[in-house]
């Protein structure tokens, strides 16, 4: 069963902040189309604040039906609209992905990809990502490059597409954790803070191509 017009959301976002990701918003549904649910701007729960959403941001939605029952599903932002109010648009599930279980699976991945980090002090070097999503990614990183939490890393991701196609996706991401592994390396978990529609959409299209490479196995 579809949430309906007016229906309240209450939404998590995936994050490698797992303080943020614990968070809840809520929301309602201001308009919806075959593709499409149109929501208001989220607001933290317990306050007046609101939370800022960018494209491509995994969700994990729940809403509660008329019997009392909560249903979930994940979905990601496809887009904004500018009403009488500012409107995001999210993914409409099908109805086979709305569950009574909460599922956390966001759309992330586990991928070795390459990737060139430059630091605040304008030091360089490349590591390996372990994982990636919409929203960020984690990446190994050797003790002998200085990195901290909360420090800003100028990256170049390499993306190789199933059609043997590679891109390249630049932008900044921010150091919310760092944990160190017992072989010494860190394994660091990024988040995006400066990064364009079209660049998270060509990690999308990755994390999309190797959910179906998963599905297909």
């Amino acid at each position: 069963m579809f949430p309906k017009i007016n229906e309240v959301l209450y939404i998590q976002i995936a994050s490698a902040d797992e303080k943020e990701e614990s968070k809840e918003y809520k929301s309602r549904i201001a308009d919806v189309d075959d593709h499409s649910f149109l929501i208001e701007v989220p607001m933290q729960q317990g306050s007046s604040r609101l939370k800022r959403l960018f494209f491509g941001e995994e969700l994990s939605i729940s809403y509660i039906t008329e019997d009392g029952v909560r249903h979930y599903f994940n979905t990601y932002v496809t887009g904004f609209e500018e009403d009488v109010v500012r409107l995001v648009r999210i993914r409409k599930p099908l109805p086979d992905d709305i569950t009574k279980i909460q599922r956390r699976s966001f759309l992330r991945v586990h991928a070795n990809l390459e990737m060139a980090i430059q630091g605040e002090d304008l030091t360089r070097a490349v590591g390996l990502t372990e994982d990636i999503g919409g929203g960020g990614l984690s990446i190994y990183s050797e003790p002998s490059f200085a990195i901290a939490e909360g420090q800003k890393l100028k990256c170049w991701l390499l993306i190789p597409y199933r059609n043997a196609s590679i891109e390249h996706a630049n932008f900044e991401a921010e150091v919310v954790r760092i944990k160190t592994l017992e072989t010494g390396r860190l394994l660091c978990m990024l988040k995006f803070v400066q990064i364009t529609d079209s660049e998270r959409q060509k990690i999308i299209k990755f994390c999309f191509e190797r959910q179906l490479d998963y599905r297909t196995k």
